[in-house]
């Protein structure tokens, strides 16, 4: 039996026992996985020194080795985001409709838990934690497979989250690490029909993509960011600067970062020498149109490839258009459906922004980078999916739940 199927079976089988549990329970072995990352940083912070050189020693860019380390104030982080989870309110059971029929019978819908989930994810082992803690929370078991980046930091991190569930009424196998780093365990999860309920992926477009395309267990997608910040003539230069800066540079490699800045041309020749600058100090790439390299002598020429690219780095597109017809329509040929934003005083077009683009979150006049489970009150997010069907926006426990209708009768049939 492979280790993708034995760890597999061997969670639906703990989901059983999951899915009786309290909140209170589930609640107890999840302060115990917090307290756990803390007094085992040490043997953590080992195993993620081990990733960081293995990924220097390879050539690894500046800002994945940032998306992959983990210090000791990344781990309280982390453990504070445990521990505000378990101050969330537990989705299952939650009773979302009541209906009694004529004849008597009294139907009521409630939230449940999915059972099995599948995650596939790339090198942020910060992913480890949420999702666990997310699934278990809402009373799934998860199969995690983690890229090789963060094998040991992963692997480290689990062995102390099983610990601690050990000590707790929590079945440490519904808790599972597929340490197989090979695309064949990718492949066998996608196909494992029966075992896993759902598999969400988690990383860049290609895994994503692969995911989506070749998997028979159902998916919930969640996208790429390529996303945008379009300023109007009418937008404040402060406010504007502010917003554009926070959204490139305050994390570039995360996937609710802006990718590309579109400016009205007013706004374009009035300003961007000045905000160009800015970027420059940030240490930001610039690549432009012919417009913008006009204005901006350093700047790099763009393409529609670049267009197209989520960079998660200190690269940055920037594009002079018309108008807001120009801008929505750009955005609809290269965004990802994640989050994009205007900044503007012209509260009609700001509304006809909020209202035409089709992303999972749409911002006027705030920076995309709060597109966020945490920053959005779940405590922290599975992901952030761009369908359209069961979820959408930043996923927390409700989207980690299913329903199931209970019906209560006296003898009823049906004639």
């Amino acid at each position: 039996m492979s280790e993708v199927i034995s760890k597999a079976s061997a969670a639906k089988q703990a989901a059983t026992v999951l899915n009786r549990l309290t909140a209170q329970e589930k609640n107890e072995g999840l302060l115990l996985m917090a307290d756990a990352l803390i007094a085992e940083q040490d043997r953590i912070l080992k195993a993620n020194e081990e990733d960081l050189a293995r990924g220097r020693d390879n050539g690894t860019s500046p800002s994945l080795l940032d998306r992959l380390r983990l210090t000791p104030a990344r781990l309280q982080d982390i453990a504070d985001a445990v521990k505000m989870i378990v101050g969330l309110p537990d989705p299952v059971g939650d009773l979302l409709e009541s209906i009694e029929r004529p004849n008597g019978l009294k139907i009521e819908k409630r939230r449940v838990p999915i059972g099995v989930i599948g995650i596939i994810y790339e090198a942020r082992p910060n992913v480890t934690v949420d999702a666990a803690t997310l699934c278990l929370k809402s009373g799934n078991s998860v199969v995690l497979r983690g890229g090789s980046a963060a094998l040991s930091s992963n692997r480290s991190i689990i062995s102390v989250l099983r610990e601690a569930l050990s000590r707790s009424a929590i079945p440490a196998d519904s808790l599972q690490l597929i340490e197989d780093s090979g695309r064949g365990s990718v492949d066998e999860m996608l196909k494992l029909n029966g075992l896993l309920d759902v598999i969400i992926p988690r990383g860049g477009a290609s895994l994503i993509q692969n995911v989506v395309q070749n998997a028979t267990v159902p998916v919930i997608e969640t996208g790429a960011g390529v996303c945008h910040t379009y300023v109007e003539n009418t937008a404040d230069y402060a406010m504007a600067e502010a917003i554009s800066l926070n959204a490139k540079a305050q994390r570039p490699s995360v996937c609710n970062s802006m990718e590309t800045l579109l400016l009205q041309e007013s706004f374009a020749r009035a300003h961007l020498a000045k905000l160009s600058e800015t970027f420059r100090e940030a240490k930001v790439e610039l690549k432009g149109c012919d417009i913008v390299r006009e204005l901006v002598a350093w700047a790099n020429p763009a393409t529609e490839q670049d267009f197209a690219t989520e960079y998660n780095d200190y690269i940055l597109n920037v594009k002079v258009v018309k108008d807001l017809d120009e801008a929505l329509s750009h955005i609809a040929r290269f965004g990802t459906k994640h989050s994009e934003c205007i900044v503007t005083e012209d509260a009609i077009n700001a509304e006809r922004f909020l209202q035409e683009i089709d992303a999972a979150a749409v911002y006027h006049n705030a920076s995309t980078r709060f597109t966020d489970g945490f920053e959005f009150g779940f405590g922290a997010e599975i992901g952030i999916s761009t369908q359209k069907l069961h979820a959408r926006g930043p996923m927390g426990l409700p989207a980690l739940t299913s329903t199931k209708y209970r019906v209560v009768g006296t003898g009823q049939i049906r004639s």
